[in-house]
């Protein structure tokens, strides 16, 4: 997910070409902070999701199970109490599922948002395989998914391309109750220096997102929703895990946060 390797010198050139990178380019970095997008990165909307994306979802938990802790420790900074209700917005093959069953236990739930029809069904099938009575599926575009009842919390691990659509944010926000927790992470580009780990972390990152747009702050959309929040790198500053809440009403009212 945002944990990435020294790169491989060794690695085709077709597959970097691929991805915005030729030989004799330096590799990309990123300028830190609020920097805006610059030679420090590689150039926004070269990366574009390939058509097999969906085509990948048989091989994804293969492919990314190895960062089941990274998602352990996205869950983690979401907090949550049994019996509440938990939107995994954009759950891919549902390998968020159990974890956020351990928050939430038996009397509460989880609804998984997936676009991907091919993600969707492997998802199901986990539910299935795993007897989980509280746990669905809603196939359908974050912009479009609807919701019921609204939810006490949302968790948006590894999702760029959901994060940077304002509409997908805005519309899973609205069907969170008042002061829902909100955790998020994934990848991002490291400080400007480190361009080897950014040529890794793009590596990393590009079968699974159709842009690198926006990768330096990948939650500019998000946090514009959210009170309290608060950042932290992780990986080397190739990753990052957020939480915030939605805003609550004057005075006393529902909280989704500890008690």
């Amino acid at each position: 997910m945002v944990a990435s390797e020294p790169p491989d010198d060794r690695r085709d050139e077709t597959t970097l070409g691929h991805m915005g990178w030729s030989p004799g380019q330096p590799p990309p970095s990123a300028a830190p902070d609020d920097t805006s997008a610059s030679a420090a990165q590689p150039p926004a909307r070269r990366v574009v999701r390939q058509p097999a994306y969906g085509e990948r979802a048989g091989s994804y938990d293969r492919e990314t199970g190895r960062y089941q802790d990274f998602r352990r420790a996205i869950v983690g900074a979401l907090p949550v109490r049994p019996g509440q209700l938990v939107l995994d917005v954009g759950c891919g093959t549902g390998l968020c599922f159990g974890l956020l069953l351990e928050k939430v236990g038996p009397d509460g739930a989880v609804t998984g948002i997936e676009e991907s029809p091919e993600m969707a069904a492997i998802a199901r099938e986990r539910i299935e395989q795993e007897g989980w009575r509280n746990v669905t599926v809603l196939q359908s575009r974050a912009e479009d998914a609807e919701t019921a009842p609204t939810a006490d919390a949302a968790l948006f691990c590894a999702v760029h391309d959901i994060l940077q659509s304002q509409a997908a944010v805005q519309n899973v926000m609205s069907q969170l109750c008042s002061g829902a927790w909100v955790a998020a992470g994934g990848g991002k580009w490291a400080a400007s220096w480190m361009a080897a780990l950014n040529l890794a972390t793009m590596i990393l990152h590009a079968p699974y997102v159709r842009s690198f747009e926006g990768f330096d702050r990948p939650w500019r959309h998000l946090e514009q929703f959210l009170e309290d929040v608060s950042i932290r790198d992780i990986a080397f500053g190739s990753g990052y895990v957020l939480t915030g809440h939605a805003p609550r009403p004057p005075g006393p009212g529902r909280g989704a946060g500890p008690g």
